[in-house]
């Protein structure tokens, strides 16, 4: 059977891509959308035939799990309800706004024995799976490093404010500190330097005594080309991949197809709400670092 599945989010990130896969993915069926913006709400349900909910509670109603492409914020808020009404969440990355609101999200995710899994979208990508698994594993990893430069954030784009407030750090450097930490062990500390709305760099310790550093930029000139590379140097020689390059629309129909198995069989994902929480506590330390500098 199908598992049933409601959007809680009518924006870009939930029109562009969350949509046309859920309308898409054979193991899912789109139980309709909810958002605070009712007519853009109306407008996305219409274009995929399904209902446009005006009540969050009302969806929870005719869903067994809820996708979110909200502000994280509003995210933790809504996905606690869900997680208390046992609803499946796939959460957008970071999973909350601040620590304290991934902690009780983690709690009560965990407390009803919820299926979870998190938008690492660099993380579905095949090139990034194999680069994880067969390339990291041929270097004999001893340190790495990070990139990200985008104009994502620039001033004059359609960045949504609450991604430009809360800087790059939060927004794609997510996705980079996840792939630094799988590459290369848990990181177990942080070091944070720069601006969070500008330059930002960071310093990693992973377990099994490795190291990384990261650079990351979110304002840079349309004119550069976007890059999010990774690099893994150790005594069998280094690894290189642009998640940036290598992480499309399949990425995307891969990780619902995995939310719709996880789901139906009850299994957990590796990229599950305990990633979320150690994520967001990586950004809460390298937040206060930031903080800090200015």
């Amino acid at each position: 059977m199908a598992v049933t599945v409601g959007l809680a989010g009518a924006g870009r990130r939930a029109s562009e891509a969350y949509a046309p896969s859920l309308a898409s993915c054979p193991g899912i069926d789109f139980a309709g959308v909810w958002s605070r913006s009712p007519q853009s709400t109306r407008d996305l349900a219409a274009r995929y035939s399904v209902p446009a909910f005006g009540r969050y509670d009302e969806m929870l109603d005719h869903c067994d799990a809820v996708a979110f492409a909200v502000p994280p914020p509003a995210q933790s808020d809504l996905a606690v309800i869900a997680a208390g009404r046992s609803k499946a969440v796939l959460l957008g990355r970071p999973i909350a706004g601040d620590l304290a609101g991934a902690e009780d999200l983690n709690d009560v995710v965990t407390a009803h024995h919820v299926v979870s899994q998190i938008a690492l979208t660099w993380r579905y990508a095949t090139a990034v799976r194999e680069f994880l698994s067969r390339e990291i594993k041929r270097t004999h990893p001893l340190g790495g490093s990070g990139r990200l430069i985008s104009a994502a954030l620039a001033t004059g784009t359609s960045a949504p404010p609450w991604r430009v407030e809360y800087g790059v750090l939060m927004d794609m450097g997510t996705d980079l500190l996840d792939v630094l930490d799988a590459a290369l062990g848990r990181t177990l500390v942080i070091r944070a330097h720069g601006e969070r709305s500008g330059w930002v760099g960071l310093m990693l310790e992973h377990e099994g005594g490795r190291y990384s550093e990261a650079s990351m930029c979110a304002t840079a000139s349309a004119d550069e080309p976007p890059r999010a590379q990774t690099e893994i140097f150790g005594s069998g020689g280094s690894a290189m991949i642009d998640c940036a390059g290598v992480a499309g629309p399949d990425a995307i129909q891969t990780m619902f197809g995995e939310f719709a198995d996880a789901v139906e069989n009850r299994t957990p994902h590796e990229l599950d709400v305990r990633r979320g929480l150690h994520l967001q506590e990586l950004l809460d330390a390298a937040g206060t670092d930031l903080l800090a500098t200015t």
